[in-house]
């Protein structure tokens, strides 16, 4: 173990949920420059724990995305320590193509939970190296959960915000999210060789091989679901969401957003359409 993750501490916000599990992780590494990855809500309690831990000694504030669970509370904790905030970029930055185009189109809703004023003082790209005498972070350019999504590798250790959860997988919404984008991510967590990732929500993950391949089975096994079902006749996602999932009603939202961002990405196959351009009520049928 080195230096730098003896000193890791983790502060848990106080914002449990169904979508965020116990809450937000936010992990301070280091001692004398301390780096913290994913500040989280902007919750006065939790900036003053985050405050105390970092005993002054705050120099660099990491974001793994601008979603509001995560970023929010990135401002006042500078603004308080005087340590810029360093992400991939605008909150809306980093889509693919076929995202922008929906976006543009504005008929698939979309960013839950989006920091729309969200903006680094640092923008960092894929590769990026942020080191001091402690510690060195790598950023990794790691879209599907969100688009401008980076996880952050220490060692043989990732900082992988929602990528990956141990206790659920994580939602993919249009046009922040992207299955396809998700798809890759997983494979390069995995190419990574990392021996432990270390989630925005929930406990460690000391096996990330199997829980990266368990995570890409879920989704490919959500896909032959939702195929299925749509041989059977034409469908909207939250039609096909409330057919599919066994979740209490008030998460068939996320739930249907899921099933939407897996039937866009089967229509860029070819696999499913639409009578008309997408929209997050279009009715899908099977090819």
């Amino acid at each position: 173990m080195t230096s730098a993750e003896k000193a890791l501490r983790i502060i848990t916000a106080d914002n449990p949920s169904p979508l965020t599990g116990p809450g937000t992780n936010t992990f301070l590494l280091g001692r004398e420059r301390v780096a913290v990855i994913d500040p989280g809500p902007d919750l006065a309690a939790h900036r003053q724990a985050i405050l105390a831990a970092g005993a002054g000694r705050i120099s660099h504030i990491f974001v793994t995305h601008a979603h509001l669970d995560h970023s929010g509370g990135a401002r006042a904790l500078t603004q308080a320590t005087g340590a810029p905030i360093l992400g991939f970029g605008p909150a809306e930055a980093g889509r693919s193509a076929v995202m922008e185009r929906l976006a543009r189109e504005g008929a698939i809703e979309g960013g839950e939970g989006l920091d729309r004023d969200f903006a680094p003082d640092i923008a960092l790209g894929d590769g990026a190296v942020v080191e001091t005498d402690e510690w060195r972070l790598t950023a990794l350019h790691t879209p599907g959960h969100f688009a401008g999504h980076l996880a952050f590798r220490q060692d043989e250790t990732i900082f992988c915000g929602d990528v990956v959860m141990g206790w659920s997988s994580t939602i993919i919404s249009p046009p922040d999210g992207d299955l396809a984008d998700y798809f890759r991510s997983l494979e390069r967590l995995d190419s990574a060789g990392a021996r432990l990732l270390l989630p925005a929500h929930g406990a460690a993950v000391h096996d990330p091989s199997a829980r990266l391949a368990e995570l890409a089975a879920h989704r490919r096994a959500r896909t032959v679901q939702i195929l299925s079902a749509l041989r059977a006749g034409p469908a909207t996602a939250e039609s096909l969401a409330r057919q599919i999932y066994q979740v209490p009603p008030m998460l068939i939202p996320a739930a249907t957003r899921n099933v939407l961002a897996h039937l866009i990405a089967l229509s860029e196959l070819g696999a499913v359409s639409t009578s008309g351009p997408i929209t997050s009520g279009s009715v899908f049928s099977a090819h």
